[in-house]
């Protein structure tokens, strides 16, 4: 293709809806509902800084260029790029509204984080269960209207569960044996736990569906109530080589055996899904 053609969005397999995408800068604010060790909640906050283009010089392959794939998104919208930081967290130890919890209630903890020019992210604990956990979906994104000192406003919001104890082998996958479909031995987690690190790998995808696709007029295929998106395009795929049951030629600690694909803030490793990359029309991974 002769360069300065822009191939047409709506040949896109994810077809560009014309709505807004995220921009400008975006705090993201984690609302942590039930119990999680400090230790949990650091693998978690030191990935979102990991995402940051200002975050500390990281190892080759990095978080930070892993997000950059979602900027081709932003040059086939003509839009400003996004730019993500750490916001605040906010701890809810004390189970306020149980520990069965709806799609309402998910809305309801992630409107206590930021209300504008943010994405509020509620992480269950592992005994808290969600209307359609494990079941069908190991977390969801959305978007929720607010009034801001009078004005209308819009924040996005992410919901992840941790799976460890209710689905590993639908949730926290490679790093548990599979539910379904060809078996294959379990990968060591990069971080030493399955349903932190599970976390990550449904968090990231997320955040890249919520960056392209956040007021559900994005970047998106098929039903807008179940879409196809940036990372749900390309599912089960963490490295080249991929085939169903098998993530990728995928990098490994020689000390602790973990697999892993990116390098983050803190000397932190992390397993990532692959991107659809609309410029190329194929799944792009780090490695």
């Amino acid at each position: 293709m002769p360069s300065g053609l822009v191939e047409d969005p709506q040949t896109q397999l994810l077809r560009y809806h014309r709505g807004a995408l995220l921009h400008g800068r975006i705090s993201v604010n984690l609302i942590w509902y039930g119990k999680f060790k400090p230790s949990q909640r650091a693998i978690v906050s030191d990935f979102i800084t990991s995402l940051s283009s200002s975050s500390p010089a990281q190892s080759q392959p990095s978080v930070a260029a892993w997000w950059k794939t979602t900027e081709k998104y932003y040059h086939l919208a003509n839009s400003k790029y996004v730019s993500l930081y750490l916001g605040k967290q906010l701890l809810e130890e004390s189970y306020s509204l149980g520990k069965s919890l709806s799609e309402k209630q998910i809305v309801q903890l992630a409107s206590k984080g930021e209300q504008t020019n943010a994405i509020n992210v509620v992480l269950t604990a592992s005994d808290v269960t969600v209307d359609g956990f494990c079941v069908n979906r190991c977390g969801s994104h959305g978007s929720k209207s607010a009034l801001v000192k009078g004005k209308n406003s819009k924040f996005a919001y992410i919901w992840v569960g941790n799976s460890e104890t209710q689905c590993p082998g639908l949730c926290a996958w490679p790093f548990h044996q599979p539910v379904y479909g060809p078996q294959s031995p379990p990968l060591v987690a990069p971080n030493n736990d399955l349903g932190m690190d599970g976390m990550v790998i449904n968090l990231s995808g997320l955040l890249a569906g919520t960056a392209t696709n956040p007021f559900g007029n994005g970047f998106y295929q098929g039903p807008s109530g179940a879409p196809l998106e940036a990372t749900s395009a390309c599912p089960g795929v963490y490295a080249k080589g991929a085939y169903p049951g098998y993530a990728g030629d995928l990098l490994v600690d020689p000390t602790t055996g973990a697999s892993y694909n990116a390098h983050g803030a803190n000397g932190r490793k992390y397993l990532l899904p692959a991107i659809y990359d609309p410029s190329t029309s194929r799944c792009s991974t780090l490695v």
